[in-house]
């Protein structure tokens, strides 16, 4: 992981599916758990969207908020 996929994180909108237009910081749980069972997508998306699940399911989510400028 690097410091600029977090800024990802809070930049960067879901391409497909139910949260189209979501940032992938404001993805629900759920949703990423899913992905975690089924396999998440092939290259950068899929790193961010890990990376995202291991905040999630850690509860770090405090570790967006400033960078939500």
């Amino acid at each position: 992981m690097q410091a600029e996929d977090l800024l990802k994180l809070v930049r960067t909108p879901m391409p497909f599916g139910r949260y189209q237009g979501r940032l992938i910081a404001d993805l629900p749980g759920p949703y990423l758990a899913w992905f975690a069972r089924e396999g998440f997508p092939p290259g950068a998306l899929g790193e961010l969207l890990a990376l995202m699940h291991e905040i999630d399911h850690n509860g770090l989510h405090d570790l967006l908020t400033p960078l939500r400028s």
